[in-house]
């Protein structure tokens, strides 16, 4: 049994697949990579057909590794910059009773019939309980005369789930055994409860996009994702005269979150546009474009936790995952503006049993999240045979097997024994003594037939003896 995910990144897809121990723990068992730049833009599908056609060379990738065993059907993570949370409110009137199971689960029925207009819901967060306007972890078994259940709702575009559910089902002809809301996932993969209970923001620097999930009290105080990423950093280097790859390698190796007043003069050596020469740009030109850019995205992530209300919370904490984290002080340009302690991602040890080493690296770290949260069998299932169609098989082949050795038998036990002629009688002549011995001749000698039926009852006396047998 294993799980099958697949992450549909900006800039690359991962599929993986991995296995559950008794405890919970992940074993990754496989994981393969294609491009996505094609067919997806700021963590939306728009090329359907394209990128079922790599999903699909994703699973055979896959299935190589398996060594024969197949995959039946996978989950795929949802993101996208039109992904975000509202709140939803359901409240109960118990007078001066006591609240029970029963009615949060009411409660928790009645939020998941609620439908906002032109939107899908993908998730419904645990809710914040209030219980006659206090707060109250766990209300089960408290007095009160009112109860409140304030939901985060995860929604997004309707297209956003249609898009990799039935569109892409029809395309790679294989089941989509859920959906999952990547940026929860992650979540759940790399903060510890008491992180989320002090009060904790995850910042996913994608290619695409950037997302920002929020907790507080222990609670989804908030889910944004912002339509800016690390791409943007590429394609304004692209300004300066050099083609794409050369400036993600530019943005990778001297790209500064901070620039540098030291660096002013620094020249740094770059292939021109062309391909067939090389130039320089000064260092410092390079790191004001990177500092731009890496600043707005700074900004817009400063005005989520604002709306969220917890930029002034005390203790209150920033955690950074995701390739564009890995830009030179990112880390210290988001601590300083914030005025909170950042630290880079780092996969919580108690959930990964094997492969440790490939969930922490930021490019399977969101597919690794997404496994955690299958809960089906991905495998191709074949049912075996019942027992009454085992037993009637054996017996086919049982019997196959006499036959075979009566066939077998020596040509001097298959010859037809024929008794020697009577002596001439010199009466013998008339048609009628002619018929009475011919009559006598079959009696004595053993016909075809008669050692045909032996055989049969010889194998049919063996199948009654195994069957008692049985």
């Amino acid at each position: 049994d294993f799980i099958a995910a697949i992450d549909l990144g900006s800039s690359h897809m991962v599929g993986m697949v991995g296995a559950k121990g008794s405890s919970g723990a992940l074993s990754i068992i496989a994981y393969e990579v294609e491009n996505s730049e094609t067919c997806i833009r700021r963590g939306c599908v728009y090329n359907i057909k394209d990128a079922a056609g790599k999903i699909v060379r994703l699973i055979r990738k896959l299935e190589n590794k398996l060594g024969g065993a197949r995959i039946a059907k996978v989950y795929i993570g949802v993101g996208g910059q039109s992904l975000r949370t509202i709140s939803h409110a359901v409240s109960r009137v118990i007078g001066d009773g006591t609240v029970t199971e029963e009615i949060l689960q009411e409660l928790d029925q009645e939020c998941r019939q609620y439908h906002p207009d032109m939107l899908d819901v993908l998730e419904v967060a645990p809710p914040a309980y209030f219980l006659d306007n206090q707060p109250e972890a766990h209300p089960v078994g408290m007095g009160c005369s009112r109860i409140d259940a304030r939901y985060k709702l995860v929604v997004g575009r309707p297209s956003l789930r249609h898009a990799v559910t039935t569109n892409m089902t029809e395309q790679i002809k294989l089941d989509v055994a859920g959906t999952i809301v990547s940026p929860l996932a992650l979540a759940d993969l790399i903060l510890t409860e008491q992180e989320k209970d002090k009060g904790c923001a995850l910042v996913d620097f994608g290619a695409g996009v950037t997302s920002v999930t929020i907790y507080k009290d222990g609670s989804l105080a908030g889910l944004y994702v912002i339509p800016l990423g690390s791409q943007l950093i590429t394609r304004d280097l692209m300004s300066l005269g050099i083609p794409e790859k050369e400036a993600e390698r530019v943005k990778r190796t001297y790209g500064n979150a901070i620039w540098e007043k030291d660096n002013e003069q620094q020249m740094v050596s770059v292939d021109l546009a062309d391909g067939q020469h090389a130039g320089e740009l000064k260092l410092s030109d390079i790191n004001m474009v990177v500092e731009a850019r890496s600043r707005e995205i700074i900004e817009n992530i400063y005005a989520r936790l604002e709306e969220a209300g917890v930029t002034k919370t005390p203790g209150y904490s920033v955690v950074v995952a995701g390739n564009g984290a890995a830009l030179k002080n990112m880390r210290e340009a988001l601590g300083e503006r914030f005025k909170m302690e950042v630290r880079y991602a780092s996969v919580r040890k108690d959930l990964i049993a094997d492969g440790e080493m490939i969930a922490n690296n930021p490019e399977y770290t969101t597919a690794v999240a997404l496994l955690l949260k299958g809960r089906e069998n991905c495998a191709a299932y074949t049912a075996p045979e019942p027992e009454k169609k085992k037993e009637e098989k054996k017996v086919d082949v049982k019997i196959a097997e006499i036959e075979e050795e009566v066939k077998e038998q020596s040509p001097a036990e298959q010859t037809i024994q024929t008794p020697p002629a009577p002596p001439k009688d010199e009466h013998v002549g008339t048609k009628k003594n002619d018929k009475k011995g011919d009559k006598n001749s079959t009696k004595k000698g053993w016909s075809l037939f008669e050692m045909f039926d032996k055989a049969v009852d010889k194998a049919a006396g063996k199948v009654d003896d195994m069957l008692n047998e049985q």
